[in-house]
């Protein structure tokens, strides 16, 4: 398993819009690079992405959920 961390603090975002599917779901296989979220800190969107290949095991944050540095995320199986 690994989890995915924010790596800064701000609101944590699961899909790039309100009318918009999310970046993942519990089940998704993803691969290295691929982005799982956004991360907003005073109007600035940074994406987080994946640095493992996997399968999504869960979404540890709710969409608009305040985030710290060093917050799981997703944790994602490996393989």
């Amino acid at each position: 398993m690994a989890d995915i961390i924010s790596p800064l603090p701000g609101v944590f975002y699961t899909s790039p819009g309100p009318d918009k599917p999310p970046f993942v779901t519990v089940g998704d296989s993803i691969d290295a690079g691929q982005a799982v979220g956004l991360v907003e800190v005073m109007k600035q969107f940074t994406e987080i992405r994946s640095e493992v290949s996997g399968t999504v095991k869960s979404v540890e944050v709710e969409n608009g959920a305040t985030v710290n540095p060093g917050t799981v995320l997703v944790v994602v199986d490996e393989g």
